[in-house]
């Protein structure tokens, strides 16, 4: 049984953000940089740590702990959102969006809304955690959640979460609804 990290009841979410049209860009090397960037930064201003994360080529799936007394993720999303869709305009090419995407300040980056949920307790945690890391196995990206680089995967092995084999072998794993 995989050794999770401890959950604080009531600051602990997971999210699923999705590419507007699904469009596989949220991989590509500049794109990762700016989200970087842009996640950094907010951290600083509203400050939130993620526990785990994978990201894939159109959407992303994460776990963030929020401080005590603040449950304000949607100002953290639109904050990184709005910042990587206004960096990556330079980047991209950007069609033109939709009147109603316009009249909501909305581009074409980014679908509207996202999945949250918040974490119920270390089960449930570790349910998730599970549903992150094998997302890219699930998409047939890789055979191994090892083998994808842009997870917090090796990560949780090198803290002896997993063992390096987990999810290849057919071990068992929580199924989760991600909002996908």
């Amino acid at each position: 049984m995989p050794n999770y990290v401890r959950v604080r009841e009531g600051s602990t979410y997971f999210f699923t953000v999705v590419a507007y049209a699904r469009q596989p860009i949220l991989c590509l090397t500049e794109s990762r940089r700016v989200l970087r960037e842009v996640i950094t930064e907010i951290k600083v201003s509203h400050p939130f740590e993620i526990k785990a994360w994978v990201l894939l080529p159109d959407h992303l799936h994460c776990i963030w702990e929020l401080p005590d007394g603040d449950s304000n993720y949607s100002i953290r999303w639109g904050l990184i959102k709005a910042g990587y869709t206004k960096r990556m305009k330079d980047f991209m090419e950007v069609t033109k969006p939709s009147v109603s995407r316009l009249r909501h300040r909305e581009g074409t980056v980014w679908q509207r809304r996202f999945w949250e949920h918040r974490i119920r307790d270390k089960d449930d945690y570790a349910a998730h955690c599970d549903y992150i890391h094998y997302n890219p196995v699930k998409h047939d990206l890789v055979n191994s959640p090892k083998d994808w680089e842009f997870s917090s995967f090796n990560k949780f092995c090198k803290e002896g979460v997993y063992p390096e084999g987990w999810g290849s072998d057919g071990c068992e794993f929580h199924e989760v609804d991600g909002g996908e």
